[in-house]
């Protein structure tokens, strides 16, 4: 490929989120990258705010049907195309031509091998036909990476790290927090996360609310931010409307600095959590993380006794006994916890990203 345009390229997205948006803006600001974003409608369980920098022109998907879809792609012939996933097929689609036209066409996903029937089904699928819609795969961690090389890319040819919290973000709160917190250390848990069945609140309510009644929580409280299907009912169960717990709604990013001001600690009880970029981002707000060992992003950013605790996901008797562990800590202990939080929340983010899409936008197709 000739250096001498800059690159372009085609996005085909999903639900956005700020982070994504974080990275796109850092290749066109240090890589003078231009950008073409289809994206799917705002899910209005997660209505983020987005700004759009100059440099990404954004396309509505449900503008464009897939003729047009794949008209604009065949008129762009962009360097690299980023695909989210295989859920959507005019984006199989537009990815099956432009690999055909000797494109280099990338599958981007957070799905972890699991290894279940369907999972293998799949792969088998793959393995005939990915070879031809995509070059390669850009994943967010180990799973990830094992589920690729089932579905039948080479080794050399898949990426991990797909996922970054926009440290630039959340690393000057966490700076901030730490050096205010010398003498004492908020005694509140948080949690984002949408309320659906997966991310486990009410189980991490009842949890919670049961070492209330038993004079086990010390003087912690526990701070839940999102919203979803379950908010309501969640909320007015016995142990979600315990005095101690608050739901706090959806908060836009911009806002969340003053809530992480009032929290000790970050929490994600999920049942099954494909990665978590949450996760990353209160690591470098430099909070202690209490994780589910289905929580994958746990792979990167937590090492349990050094920056937070692991239980085991459904179990409400081990996230209680993980939750004693952590208010009898002190708030030093607390402190160093955070300190290192932030330290791995670091090693990746938007600068790093934009590096590695710049990398497979010049590898052979």
């Amino acid at each position: 490929m000739s250096s001498e345009h800059p690159l372009r390229i085609l996005v085909l997205y999903t639900e956005l989120a700020p982070y994504v948006m974080a990275g796109l803006e850092r290749a066109v600001k240090e890589h003078g990258v231009t950008v073409d974003l289809v994206r799917w409608p705002v899910n209005p369980e997660a209505p983020f705010q987005l700004h759009f920098a100059e440099g990404i022109r954004v396309h509505e998907r449900r503008a464009l049907d897939d003729k047009a879809l794949l008209d604009l792609a065949l008129a762009l012939r962009p360097d690299l195309t980023l695909c989210a996933g295989w859920i959507d097929k005019g984006y199989v689609k537009v990815c099956r031509k432009l690999r055909a036209a000797g494109l280099r066409t990338v599958l981007c996903s957070d799905t972890a091998w699991r290894g279940d029937l369907r999972q293998y089904v799949a792969s088998v699928i793959g393995r005939l036909s990915f070879g031809r819609i995509f070059s390669h795969a850009w994943v967010t961690g180990e799973g990830q990476r094992t589920y690729a090389l089932r579905l039948g890319f080479n080794a050399s040819n898949v990426r991990t790290g797909f996922y970054a919290a926009d440290t630039g973000h959340f690393l000057p709160v966490g700076e901030r927090l730490l050096n205010a917190r010398t003498d004492s250390w908020p005694h509140r848990l948080l949690c984002v996360a949408r309320y659906i069945p997966a991310k486990q609140h009410q189980l991490l309510c009842d949890a919670f609310a049961a070492l209330c009644e038993r004079g086990e929580a010390g003087d912690w409280e526990l701070l839940l931010a999102g919203t979803g299907e379950l908010l309501e009912a969640v909320r007015a169960s016995n142990s979600g409307s315990h005095p101690r717990i608050k739901h706090l709604g959806f908060v836009q990013a911009p806002d969340m600095p003053a809530v992480l001001e009032r929290s000790g600690a970050f929490v994600l009880a999920s049942s099954y959590e494909p990665w978590g970029v949450v996760v990353q981002e209160h690591a470098c707000a430099a909070l202690p993380l209490v994780l589910s060992d289905q929580v994958k992003a746990g792979e990167r950013f937590l090492e349990p006794g050094r920056n937070g605790i692991r239980f085991a996901a459904g179990d409400q008797a081990s996230l209680e006994l993980k939750l004693r562990e952590l208010f009898r800590l002190t708030d030093g202990e607390l402190r160093e916890m955070g300190k290192r939080s932030m330290e791995l929340g670091r090693s990746w983010g938007p600068s790093e990203w934009a590096l590695t899409l710049v990398q497979l936008a010049r590898t052979a197709p």
